[in-house]
């Protein structure tokens, strides 16, 4: 499993890439499934603008990707607040998958469906 790290506007540093690879590696210890993050860090240079630092992520599972985006004053607050989302993401999508039992829903119907079809016909029989 592979973390790349990339910049716009913004050259990316050895502590801010450690920085990242602690904190969404974190987040690959929730979940198995994952093949790999992208990560996009970026700069908005125009002086009005609020959230200038902006972090955004592509997780790819075996199931589909999942992407993210944060914006905040600082780099580092951007990306924790980033690592916290994907990580919600990635345990909403744990619990989607592992609960997803189609068949003991549709074995359950099933059963209510001969059970009363089978009164039926010993109704009719008496």
């Amino acid at each position: 499993m592979h973390i790349h790290v990339n910049g716009r506007n913004i050259e990316i540093t050895d502590a801010i890439k450690a920085y990242v690879k602690e904190k969404i590696g974190k987040v690959t210890t929730k979940y198995d499934q994952i093949q790999g993050i992208d990560v996009v860090l970026s700069v908005i240079k125009n002086p009005s603008a609020e959230g200038k630092h902006i972090a955004e992520v592509i997780c790819k599972t075996n199931t589909g990707s999942i992407r993210c985006e944060e914006a905040a004053e600082s780099m580092y607050a951007s990306i924790d607040l980033l690592a916290d989302k994907l990580a919600r993401q990635i345990t909403k999508l744990k619990d989607k998958n592992i609960s997803s039992d189609k068949s003991s829903i549709r074995t359950g119907i099933k059963d209510e469906v001969e059970a009363e079809i089978v009164e039926e016909v010993k109704a009719i029989e008496d």
